[in-house]
């Protein structure tokens, strides 16, 4: 095949439309040509290449054998100059950059402290979306994620971010009200709040029961309400609706505020899970590394 000229490059653009549409309408329609200027285009290339590319049919266009190997050949170039163009343009530490987390960490801990990275990097213009679905770094448009957990597919790398610990908080009113100061046998008589997304979509009563079992609390005849973020049951908590399953890291500064306190200081603090960044290998840019560094140092300071 002689070399690509210019016109013929612009042709093959108009063929990777239509395959992509499955039609020359569709193409059209991207493309901001008519049905037939498409048509025109791709008639003219199959004679330039000396090959049939569509099968023509009623409204639609079906790609044939060698149509479809051009096709997957132009994607991978395609791809593979999206990906260069993406990593020109992120060389620097400055742009977009797209977070993913938990909404209850994001409430928590990210959104106060993220002010500090801000003002550190001027030139990044930080996107932060949260949600409970399981970390999919693709399908999210994310270039990292917070999770609280390991569970992510493996071509997602991980990078330790902080031990977390559980712990029960309710505000004072109800621990004077169930007299539950030092006294955890008094839970069956209470409300216990869960975060039924704590480690999954759907932990249901996951870290009640692993603190209840590490220091042999009977829980099973207290009352429950369930909620889809740990913010909500602390909120609730505050509130005087019941006994929450606290992250330190979470409610630390609502204990020192006074509205929340643990009512039972000679029970330890349990490690529970693990916080982690997730990123994909293709998107360790720059800025990316530097949101990274940030975060673990944020994390560091508050052992």
């Amino acid at each position: 095949m002689r070399e690509i000229e210019g016109g013929q490059l612009g042709r093959l653009f108009t063929f990777e439309a239509a395959a992509r549409h499955g039609s020359f309408a569709g193409a059209a329609a991207a493309l901001a040509l008519t049905p037939s200027a498409v048509s025109h285009r791709i008639s003219q290339l199959e004679r330039e290449l000396g090959i049939s590319l569509f099968t023509r049919l009623h409204r639609r266009v079906l790609l044939t054998e060698e149509g479809e190997r051009i096709f997957n050949a132009m994607s991978t170039s395609l791809d593979y100059l999206n990906r260069e163009i993406q990593g020109i343009r992120n060389q620097g530490s400055s742009g977009r950059l797209t977070v993913y987390s938990r909404p209850s960490f994001a409430h928590a801990w990210l959104a106060p402290a993220v002010a500090s990275f801000l003002e550190q990097n001027p030139a990044i213009d930080l996107v932060i979306n949260t949600g409970n679905e399981p970390v999919d770094l693709h399908k999210m448009g994310a270039d990292l994620a917070i999770c609280f957990d390991a569970d992510v597919p493996d071509r997602f790398h991980l990078d330790p971010l902080m031990d977390e610990h559980i712990i029960p908080v309710c505000s004072p009113r109800y621990a004077a009200q169930f007299r539950l100061t030092d006294c955890p046998e008094n839970l069956r008589s209470c409300r216990l709040l869960h975060d039924r997304q704590a480690w999954s979509i759907d932990s249901g009563e996951n870290e009640w029961r692993l603190w209840a079992a590490h220091f042999d609390v009977d829980i099973t005849a207290a009352r429950r309400a369930e909620f889809d973020q740990a913010e909500l049951a602390v909120a609730a908590a505050i509130n005087h609706a019941g006994i929450a399953m606290g992250r330190k890291a979470l409610v630390k500064q609502r204990i020192a505020s006074g509205e929340l306190i643990t009512p039972f200081p000679r029970l330890a603090l349990l490690c529970s899970e693990r916080y982690y960044i997730a990123t994909r290998a293709d998107r360790r840019w720059p800025k990316t590394e530097t949101f990274i560094r940030w975060l673990q140092e944020t994390a560091a300071k508050e052992k």
